[in-house]
């Protein structure tokens, strides 16, 4: 990772079933869209390194999540799946430039997916990054009777109520727990995604902007996989599922794949879950070949 500082996107503000959502636009209009959708307690500039790789070829906007950066948080802690894709709905019907290309990582991977199965027509070429996730259990969690696991949500929602967020007296400090975190981030990446995750409290030490409450998302229901493979088979764009060999999710064959009508996986060598920061040369070679744009052009 290069040491050339990144110059930064316009902030925008709209609005989605009354949340007040906030995108970073990094111009080029004339150029086709391309929508970048970051993961959960993540934020739209954790990805600033790849839209500006990609800014030249495509008019490149990436939204914070509600609940997430400087999106509003959903009152009532509603981060379903459905409410995410609608906020990405609300967006793209904003901007109306489609065909769009989208790009989205781990819950923004799954969030595009989703759309590009229920807007086919909107999508000219989907990019999930770390999207399946790890293989669904069909067993234990499924098994549990309804009102047990509608009491454990419940119960999870009662925690992070009386959960106080984090407090940092620097940012120095907080950058100190990314990279206890993170590894495998440089000490730039990790100060560049810690700033912008941060926001100052009214005694001037520091907390992160994602609200607790989307780590609630999905506990009460199991994953409903049937469901999930019907929308996706509806995608028809090219669709490049990418992954981290060194991450959490598992490899080799994936049965979920065969679900998509037009997909092809690639499994990128030394990269975690965080597969465009751990190799962000690769993974951008990978999209641009993908993309059919040069280095560049």
């Amino acid at each position: 990772m290069g040491e050339q500082a990144i110059v930064g996107p316009t902030s925008h503000f709209y609005v989605s079933q009354r949340l007040k959502m906030h995108y970073v636009d990094w111009g080029n209009e004339g150029k086709p869209l391309l929508v970048i959708v970051h993961g959960t307690l993540d934020h739209a500039r954790s990805f600033d390194w790849v839209a500006k790789a990609l800014r030249d070829d495509y008019h490149v906007v990436a939204p914070d999540l509600r609940g997430h950066g400087d999106s509003a948080w959903a009152v009532g802690g509603d981060y379903s799946m459905i409410g995410y894709v609608t906020d990405l709905e609300q967006l793209l019907a904003q901007i109306n430039a489609f065909p769009a290309v989208l790009l989205g990582h781990s819950l923004g991977a799954g969030i595009v997916l989703q759309y590009a199965g229920v807007y086919p027509q909107h999508v000219v070429k989907v990019v999930a990054v770390e999207g399946l996730g790890p293989t669904p259990r069909r067993g234990e969690h499924a098994q549990r009777p309804t009102h047990e696991r509608i009491q454990q949500w419940i119960t999870h929602n009662h925690e992070l109520a009386a959960r106080n967020p984090r407090r940092y007296k620097t940012l120095d400090e907080a950058v100190k727990r990314t990279l206890e975190q993170h590894t495998r981030f440089s000490p730039e990446q990790a100060k560049h995604i810690t700033a912008h995750g941060l926001a100052r409290n009214e005694d001037g030490t520091y907390s992160w902007k994602y609200d607790n409450y989307v780590r609630a998302a999905r506990m009460a229901y199991p994953y409903h996989e049937d469901d999930t493979s019907v929308v996706w088979s509806r995608i028809t764009a090219p669709t490049l599922l990418v992954n981290g060999e060194q991450s959490f999710a598992v490899r080799g064959e994936d049965e979920r794949t065969k679900a998509f009508p037009n997909a092809r996986s690639v499994t990128i060598p030394d990269a975690s879950h965080w597969v465009h920061h751990d190799q962000l040369a690769v993974f951008l070679k990978v999209v641009r070949d993908f993309l059919g744009v040069r280095e560049g052009s």
